[in-house]
């Protein structure tokens, strides 16, 4: 009897040892569970931006079509709409995209040049530029990048005066041949004509009269033309003189006209395009050197209008200065702002230099957005960043 009692009390002690146990474990799922909820809610928020971006891109009509036909992203429907509208681009132009990666105006820029156009995208983020456009990777806010694109566009424009030269030596070269065939069949419906008159002499008969045996002639002629080599050199050899030259008049006091006649030879594009925005400033990633992971991405916006428009104004100042520099008499600028106090007198400043400017907000364009775009046509010679007022 007490045994089973005993046995009975030590039964009942290992219960309530199991139902202690039971709790505890019980009580530690639940903390658990309380960590991955907290956890969940304490997200950067981010991750949950993220997550409607592409929630959005998924529903957006612009992005599937941008996917379908190949483009980059969608923002190339906007430059398509521009230009749609004032007639941008025309076959061989040059074209410079300031800001171009992913490079959706880029391809656009090209498809509207072909077949001799040229493009070149510049941006701050390493970028795979499309097929037939050539990238410069570097801040344009830098007085160095900005020489090394108007450096590459006059050394561009020298490689295709001597593809140029060389193409118009081959044409010369195809007339000459064609006009001497037609002359050598003249002369030989000469020849045959005066042998049936017998009035000929063959001319590998014998010697003539002085007892000289009379020379014969090619029967084609060898036309002696510069290789692509030679155009080359010539090339090379032209822009020595002009440097030696420049280096000459350098010691004299250049004239206004002299610095005027300068600064047009350095305008060599057609159209300048911006759709820059300002890169976050970076926080993290200071030991990364890598192209494929840079510490630098561009934003779309901040969330702060007048941050926005503030940086965005500064981008379009930059961009024109360029503008004013590189772009031809008659060229075309289009750059992207954010909408605010200041845009105002920057349209202002755009129709001293330009005979057309207006402000247009593409379809494309999401109606949320602050942004809005400059197109200003046909610029005018005479007229520079020094006499415009900001």
């Amino acid at each position: 009897m007490d045994r089973s009692v005993r046995q009975g009390g030590n039964g009942g002690d290992n219960i309530r040892y199991i139902s202690e146990n039971n709790d505890k474990i019980h009580g530690f799922f639940m903390l658990q569970l309380a960590l991955v909820v907290m956890q969940s809610q304490s997200r950067p928020s981010s991750s949950s931006s993220n997550s409607r971006w592409k929630q959005r891109q998924g529903h957006d009509m612009f992005a599937r079509e941008a996917r379908v036909q190949g483009l980059k992203s969608r923002a190339a429907f906007k430059l398509l709409e521009v230009d749609a509208k004032h007639r941008l681009f025309k076959r061989g132009q040059v074209v410079v995209d300031l800001g171009f990666a992913p490079g959706s105006w880029s391809q656009v820029a090209l498809e509207r040049t072909k077949p001799d156009g040229r493009v070149v995208g510049i941006d701050i983020l390493p970028a795979q530029p499309p097929k037939g456009v050539s990238a410069i990777q570097g801040n344009f806010l830098s007085p160095n990048v900005q020489a090394m694109v108007k450096q590459f566009l006059t050394d561009s424009e020298r490689r295709r005066e001597v593809v140029l030269a060389l193409r118009r030596a081959e044409a010369a070269e195809a007339a000459a041949a064609e006009g001497e065939g037609e002359g050598g069949e003249v002369a030989a419906d000469g020849e045959a004509a005066s042998a049936e008159k017998g009035d000929g002499v063959d001319s590998h008969s014998g010697p003539d009269q002085d007892g000289e045996m009379p020379v014969e002639r090619d029967e084609e002629a060898v036309i002696d033309r510069p290789s692509y080599i030679d155009l080359e050199r010539m090339a090379a050899h032209d822009s020595d003189l002009e440097s030696e030259s420049s280096k000459r008049t350098a010691k004299t006091e250049p004239t206004a006209s002299d610095e005027a006649k300068e600064k047009k030879k350095m305008r060599l594009v057609d159209v300048v395009l911006s759709d820059m925005s300002a890169p976050w400033p970076q926080t993290s990633g200071f030991s990364i050197n890598s192209l494929s992971n840079p510490y630098r991405r561009m934003m779309n916006t901040s969330g702060i209008a007048f941050r926005d428009h503030a940086g965005s104004m500064d981008l379009c100042r930059a961009a024109l200065s360029f503008a004013s520099d590189t772009l031809k008499t008659g060229g075309h600028f289009v750059c992207k702002f954010y909408q605010g106090s200041e845009d105002k007198a920057f349209e202002n400043a755009l129709k001293k230099m330009f005979a057309k400017v207006s402000r247009e907000k593409p379809e494309s364009s999401r109606s949320e957005s602050r942004e809005s775009f400059f197109v200003a046509m046909k610029r005018k010679g005479h007229v520079t960043m020094d006499d415009i007022e900001f």
